[in-house]
């Protein structure tokens, strides 16, 4: 129980890693305040499991990316807990596969706005809420390698939550503590979506594991880099990829 007493928000939270790291950090004692935009089932059912397994929980139904949304959310979250020690940025997504000659400046600007701004709006309204605590942002391996075909959007994005937490890491320490994943190919809606199949046995025949991430593999790490035991990290961008790519 690391986080006993502690109280996480996790963005995106209904479903896939946002739910799996709620779960994993309820487990290891802390209160979760659960974002979901679409995903209701998912996370209402992870409140119920929290609960059922002597934790605490909501789930709060907002846009992220709009900063009355934002507000309400934090506010709930404060109002529920009385606090915040831990934010999970987790809410982003691809929205579609688009070549450069493809791509309009509105598509642009909603991958922009998915991924990196609701990160900013997030942060800042979380941040005013702590003393101390960590901050644990998603960008991913397209921000190391610029991603798959027609992910440009998306892989400059996450280039910039990386470089974002960085930032973040030297203005608000030493009290706050600030860190980011970058996943390479999560078993996850997103891949089930927008990546063929055939492309995901390849990255699996090619990873040095021989097989994809998982939901509960990025928890994990989250969890981590939430406690104590991550007390010495800060600004970094960590690869869990299993081993398609080395940073």
């Amino acid at each position: 129980m690391k986080l006993q007493g502690k109280t996480a928000i996790v963005t995106g939270g209904g479903r896939d890693i946002g739910r799996a790291c709620a779960m994993a950090l309820a487990a290891e004692g802390a209160n979760v305040a659960i974002n979901y935009f679409k995903s209701a089932e998912g996370a209402n059912s992870a409140v119920e499991e929290i609960k059922a397994a002597g934790g605490n929980a909501i789930a709060v139904q907002a846009d992220l990316c709009d900063q009355a949304g934002v507000d309400e959310f934090v506010g709930k979250t404060v109002e529920a807990f009385g606090g915040v020690d831990i934010l999970v940025n987790n809410t982003g997504g691809l929205i579609a596969r688009k070549t450069l000659a493809e791509m309009d400046v509105e598509h642009w600007l909603k991958v922009m706005d998915l991924n990196v701004t609701s990160t900013f709006m997030m942060t800042k309204a979380a941040v005013a809420q702590m003393k101390t605590g960590s901050v644990i942002n998603l960008a991913s391996q397209a921000g190391r390698d610029g991603g798959g075909g027609g992910s440009i959007a998306y892989g400059a994005s996450k280039g910039a939550i990386m470089t974002l937490t960085r930032g973040l890491a030297k203005e608000l320490g030493p009290d706050i503590r600030v860190n980011a994943l970058c996943p390479g190919m999560i078993d996850t809606d997103f891949h089930n979506i927008f990546t063929k199949d055939e492309v995901r046995r390849n990255v699996e025949a090619a990873s040095p594991v021989k097989r994809q991430g998982t939901s509960e593999d990025i928890a994990n790490l989250v969890t981590f880099l939430a406690s104590e035991d991550s007390a010495f990290m800060t600004g970094t961008n960590v690869d869990i990829n299993g081993g398609m790519l080395f940073s």
